[in-house]
């Protein structure tokens, strides 16, 4: 019985708990007096973007190939920025695959029996890929960065003009030998992307393929031409102040003035 009640008091607690973003604030209806205001700093997702890239590539091979055996791809991003204040998306990473084929043996190649013996070998190639993506639509609006500021100021002084001038006279001007600066510095948050998904599809061919001898249908290659498309699902981030309130903290105040 102990074990349930808890379990229940812990989902009340979850329960009073409602998240509220900025810019669902309505000032002529306020609804506060039971949901006490918390600020808090979290991760707020700004877009999911389908980026779709397109790729043609040249693969050279140390030995000849006789016949490709498995591809195994993974896609790897080096650069994933939102260009604030524009929509630019700029993303930027290689396709890593690794390629395992079967390479005839050197002097091995039996032509009365018609048998060919190989070594399966392996090759490790990375295919770079940047694009340029433009987010049409924000799920959340993001904080535009603000304006680093730097102003100049001066002070008057006061100054008796040299000999051979006008006496009872004062030079009034700034002096140039100081300088005096005020300077403001923000700090904005950076969005930053996370990678949810990717899907590839590929087309190789061998470019160079020469028939064996008294092998029927079989050759090998050195070079490959491939083309794939990989579509990218990304998600962008950017840490913001979000409102939450508790329905059981401060039940006594009803404080409307965000």
């Amino acid at each position: 019985m102990n074990g349930g009640g808890a379990q229940m008091s812990d989902e009340n607690n979850m329960n009073d708990y409602h998240l509220l973003f900025n810019n669902n604030n309505d000032d002529d209806d306020c609804h506060c007096h039971d949901h006490p205001l918390i600020l808090t700093k979290v991760p707020v997702v700004l877009a999911e973007v389908d980026v779709q890239i397109h790729l043609d590539a040249l693969i050279k091979f140390p030995a000849p190939v006789l016949e490709i055996k498995d591809i195994k791809k993974s896609i790897k991003l080096t650069q994933c920025r939102l260009l604030l204040p524009t929509k630019k998306l700029f993303v930027k990473g290689f396709v890593r695959k690794n390629i395992q084929y079967a390479s005839p043996c050197k002097n091995n190649i039996d032509y009365r029996k018609k048998s060919i013996s190989s070594n399966l070998l392996s090759l490790t190639v990375d295919i770079p890929f940047q694009s340029v993506t433009e987010i049409k639509d924000f799920l959340a609006k993001p904080d535009i960065p603000l304006v680093n500021m730097r102003n100049e100021f001066d002070f008057l002084v006061s100054k008796h003009l040299p000999n051979g001038c006008q006496k009872n006279k004062e030079l009034q001007t700034t002096d140039l030998s100081q300088f005096h600066q005020e300077s403001t510095q923000f700090y904005n948050e950076l969005p930053y992307c996370e990678l949810i998904s990717s899907n590839i599809i590929e087309w190789d061919e061998a470019i160079d393929r020469c028939p064996l001898p008294y092998h029927l249908g079989e050759g090998t290659f050195t070079k490959m031409e491939e083309k794939m498309v990989v579509d990218l699902i990304i998600k962008v981030l950017q840490k913001q102040q979000v409102q939450i309130f508790h329905s059981k903290a401060h039940e006594d105040k009803h404080d409307c003035d965000y």
